[in-house]
């Protein structure tokens, strides 16, 4: 929707409030006309997000964007999570609401899901593997991104080094 900035940022019952439609048929209008604005979907409560987080068998990924709060990379709307799932999850689920410890935390970031998907030189740190760390402050790290502001960098990462070489280095 790239030509209608003023629904930037709103639910899809706001943006029928301001065209003057159903919320249901104006949801079945888009997809019949193809159009395909970005949507941030809303439909996991908190308890629901604990209850998944927790389970033995989860892991912890993001479908969000690489992104940047200036330019061409911050001009729209985005979800939240985009700037911050892992530090969401280590600052609100680990440190503040204690649904995971900092181990198991860490275990559903990196080495979990990358044995689930069969790579061997990634997730872990040991000889012979790719040096892949974040360097963080377990008693600060938290996203700052919002909905109405997403495009904020957590705060508490201070080092992120991707194939051994440093790439973000907090000053």
């Amino acid at each position: 929707w790239k030509e209608h900035k003023e629904f930037e940022g709103k639910t899809l019952a706001e943006v029928a409030e301001l065209k003057g439609v159903d919320p249901f048929n104006l949801t079945f209008d888009l997809i019949i006309k193809k159009e395909s604005p970005e949507l941030v979907d809303l439909s996991m409560s908190d308890k629901d997000v604990c209850n998944v987080i927790k389970h033995r068998l989860s892991m912890v990924g993001s479908d969000g964007w690489a992104l940047a709060p200036y330019g061409v990379l911050g001009e729209k709307k985005t979800h939240p999570r985009s700037y911050g799932t892992c530090p969401r999850i280590l600052g609100k689920y680990v440190r503040e609401e204690k649904v995971l410890t900092l181990e198991n935390a860490i275990r559903k970031m990196t080495s979990f899901p990358v044995q689930k998907l069969g790579l061997r030189d990634r997730g872990m740190i040991r000889e012979g593997t790719w040096a892949d760390l974040v360097v963080f402050n377990p008693k600060t790290v938290i996203d700052k991104a919002t909905y109405e502001d997403p495009h904020r960098y957590p705060q508490g990462i201070e080092y992120v080094l991707v194939n051994g070489e440093i790439v973000i280095e907090e000053r």
